[in-house]
């Protein structure tokens, strides 16, 4: 009897210990979820946003070439200087081979030769015309054959006028080898310096860059987006560009041009897009409170330009990073008003990769717990 009383007690005792561990360990979870510290859902405003890396530059930039050969003898305009259409840029010394001086002056050996046989031919005709011996036809087609000619013989003059001079004047004007702007704008750069060689733009030559121009006044954004972003986006996007140069400045935009085929950057696929610029605004950083003043943009300016692909107002909003994920569900740990928390399933909205909108689930003002830290093992 003593026996089986004293197996009774000792099972008693097992279990009494049993059940305050498993007690103890409760506790101490829940002192631990108490500990965790907690976010409150707040409402606010959410952006979704895809980034473009790029730079400013003029939508059109011209680039300055010269229908003449030579070197260059004179400039007058420099860089950054703004000019009209039609304004002297450079001058080029013909410089001619020795052949091509050659030929230019047995051309028009060749053209007086030529014309000299053509006017007495002409003559002939024209006797032959007022004796009734030829028809009309006949005496227009000698004199046309020999105005041709004539005109003919005046190229060759012109050409090597140039050659020799630089310059001819003729019944349709004044032709120099001075080169002009083809647009009102700003020189932005010149590859070229006085005595400098000069390849002339023909049908089969690109010839040579002399200077490049553009209007500053027309600005635009040409960068790139990530692939992962591109079929979000659509022309006609807003845009805010931030420049590296320019760190108090508000730079607005509207995304104008994604192109349509890829292009690989340091083993990663991008998309070339176009942003145009509406408005370049800056707060002088010794006055934050002065009224905002056209900001000056330059060609080159390195920037980053978020493209707003959707944006919300007034939402329930709460960190991304307190979510647990369990595939297509997502759940939070709220704090209750007696200190313990509960597992709740929540639906979510729109995500800026650091907060995320919480559509149902969740109310203002309540509290949400950070997750515990992972123990590495």
């Amino acid at each position: 009897m003593k026996r089986a009383t004293k197996i009774l007690l000792g099972a008693a005792v097992v279990v009494v210990a049993v059940g305050g561990a498993a007690m103890a360990m409760n506790g101490s979870r829940d002192d631990g979820e108490q500990r965790l510290p907690a976010v409150e859902v707040t409402r606010g405003h959410i952006v979704d946003k895809a980034l473009a890396v790029g730079t400013i530059e003029p939508r059109v930039e011209i680039s300055v070439k010269s229908q003449f050969s030579g070197v260059i003898k004179r400039q007058f305009a420099e860089v950054g200087e703004y000019v009209q259409a039609g304004t002297a840029l450079l001058e080029i010394q013909p410089n001619p081979t020795p052949q091509e001086l050659v030929d230019a002056e047995r051309r028009i050996e060749m053209r007086e030769l030529e014309l000299k046989n053509l006017q007495a031919e002409f003559e002939r005709q024209r006797q032959l015309f007022e004796k009734q011996l030829i028809s009309a036809q006949e005496y227009e087609r000698a004199e046309r054959t020999y105005e041709e000619s004539r005109l003919q013989l005046q190229i060759a003059r012109e050409q090597l006028a140039l050659l020799r001079e630089g310059r001819v004047s003729t019944d349709k004007g004044n032709f120099e080898t001075v080169v002009r702007a083809p647009v009102s704008g700003y020189i932005l750069d010149r590859m070229v310096e006085v005595g400098d060689p000069v390849v002339p733009l023909t049908s089969y030559q690109e010839g040579t860059v002399l200077m490049t121009m553009a209007n500053m006044d027309d600005l635009i954004f040409r960068g790139t987006v990530d692939e992962i972003d591109v079929g979000r986006l659509q022309e006609g996007m807003p845009a805010e560009i931030k420049v590296g140069a320019l760190p108090h400045a508000r730079v607005t935009g509207r995304l104008a041009k994604i192109w349509l085929k890829a292009r690989k950057e340091e083993n990663s696929t991008v998309f070339p897009v176009e942003i145009e610029i509406l408005e370049a605004m800056e707060h002088p950083a010794d006055d934050p409170e002065a009224e905002p003043r056209p900001v000056v943009l330059r060609a080159g300016y390195s920037a980053n330009t978020e493209i707003i692909i959707e944006q919300r107002e007034n939402v329930l909003l709460i960190p991304e990073r307190v979510i647990e994920f369990r595939g297509d569900t997502a759940t939070v740990r709220v704090r209750l008003p007696d200190n313990t928390t509960e597992e709740r399933v929540i639906q979510t909205g729109l995500s800026d990769a650091i907060n995320i909108e919480v559509v149902s689930g969740l109310q203002e003002g309540e509290f949400v717990a950070e997750k515990p830290p992972r123990e590495i093992e």
